[in-house]
Order: C-alpha cells, then structure tokens, then sequence
C-alpha cells in the first residue's frame, strides 16, 4: 500500500553508488502519459471478459487521482502486430470504450517486446514528460524476433516506467522476453506481478493505479560535470518500506 507522509530523511539516492543529498520531496503532481499492452492473442481470448474488467477498474482508478493531474491514456492491441486500439487521451470513457472493443484473435501469437519498441520510440518523439507503460500479458508464445538489448535500449532511453502483469501460471520458454520483463521493469521502477486467474486481474490493476497515483518526486542535488551519472538508484532509509524509481525526463533534460 502506499505510504503517506514521506519526506527527505526516508529515501538514499545514489548516482554510481555515491550518496546524493536529498533537498525536497513531495507528491508527484505532474500528468501522466500511460500507455496500456494488451495481449489478445488466441492465449488471451479467455481472459476477454477479465479484461472488460479490469481495465475500466484501472482508467477509473487513475481518473479518481486526488492530485487533480489531468492524465492521458492509450490503449495497444499486441496479436499479430501492435495496434493502436485508443490513442493518447484525456477522455476516459473513450478509453473505456476503447477496452470493450478488445477481442482475441484466433490463431494469432503476442508481439510484446516489439510493443515496447515502438511505445517507447513514439514516447522519446512525442517527449512525454511522465511516461508510463503497463504490459497485460499472458504466457502465451511471444513471436516478437528481437533480442533483449534492442528492447532495453528504446525503453531507457525513453524515460518510461515499465509495468507488467502476466496472467497464468509462468510457462514461456523465450529468453528475450523473459529478460526483457525482469530487467525492464527493475530497471525503470516498475512492477513485475504474476496473476494465477483472470478473475483477480482487477484487484491487480486497481492496486497499480493506486501506486501510480500515490507517487513522490523527490528532488536531490549533484556536482557540476560534464559526464552524466551511469546508474542512478533509489532506496528506502527505513526497514519495511520498498522504494522504486527512474529519472524524470524533465529533470535530464533542465541538467
């Protein structure tokens, strides 16, 4: 659940391992740019209803943000190829309707890791400020013919927060993917959640709306050099909290 009431004193940034001085945190207010990955191919056809459900649970939860942060929401299809169902929008129940349209495909595989290339090549054109991916996948085969490095980079580069959900019991065999889901959303302060049933895909979502609504910004001061940090981390100061977390892009680009 998300903690309230964190300051300076609760989080270590360190870029290279060297500690940074924290000077300010505060509730992240800034929009949201989030785009969905939906897996309809023939392994997702079961889970249409699942899907019906837990994605307008999701919109809705990211709608009753507190913060007043007008978001945008895009939705992707991944059978056969990734297809834009939604495009980026601050009408949510266009979003929503955009959801009821998601059928599966039969006969068709999932292309993820191709998704996640182009999303994030359309996030660095476009230079969305506070990127959000969320992947809804199954386990299902993935017929994306890229290797893992080709998918990281895009996505890093990106600025992006990687989310993913994976429903069923863990069973695919690709590597790219599976490196791709570990490193990426690790990486970049995400989530990387397995749902047994499609029954229990809203309750997944509506929690991850509610992390992704109950973030900090947390400003911290670095040397003046010409040569950028290579890692930067954040952790928690205290025992029992889990901190994760990716450079704002906004911030990158002022330095």
């Amino acid at each position: 659940a998300p903690v309230p009431n964190l300051g300076p004193t609760d989080f270590v940034v360190r870029e290279d391992k060297v500690a940074r001085e924290i000077l300010a945190v505060a509730p992240a207010t800034e929009p949201m740019q989030i785009a969905l990955l939906i897996d309809n191919s023939q392994a997702g056809e079961q889970f249409t209803r699942d899907y019906r459900e837990a994605l307008p649970a999701f919109i809705n939860a990211i709608a009753a943000d507190e913060s007043g942060a007008r978001h945008q929401i895009a939705i992707f299809t991944l059978a056969e190829r990734p297809t834009t169902n939604t495009d980026f929008t601050f009408d949510f129940q266009q979003a929503i309707k955009g959801a009821g349209r998601i059928f599966g495909t039969p006969g068709s595989g999932s292309y993820l890791l191709v998704g996640i290339i182009q999303i994030s090549q359309d996030i660095t054109r476009k230079n969305l400020t506070r990127p959000v991916i969320v992947a809804v996948t199954t386990e299902g085969p993935e017929l994306s013919d890229r290797q893992y490095p080709t998918v990281l980079e895009p996505l890093r580069a990106s600025g992006a927060s990687l989310s993913v959900v994976s429903l069923g019991p863990p069973r695919n065999q690709n590597y790219d993917r599976s490196v791709v889901i570990d490193m990426g959303t690790r990486d970049t302060g995400g989530r990387n959640d397995v749902v047994m049933t499609g029954s229990a895909l809203a309750g997944k979502m509506k929690q991850l709306a509610n992390e992704l609504t109950h973030q900090y910004r947390v400003t911290y001061a670095r040397p003046d050099r010409l040569i950028p940090p290579e890692q930067v981390t954040i952790a928690a100061a205290k025992p029992g909290l889990t901190v994760r977390g990716v450079p704002m892009k906004v911030q990158r680009e002022r330095e």
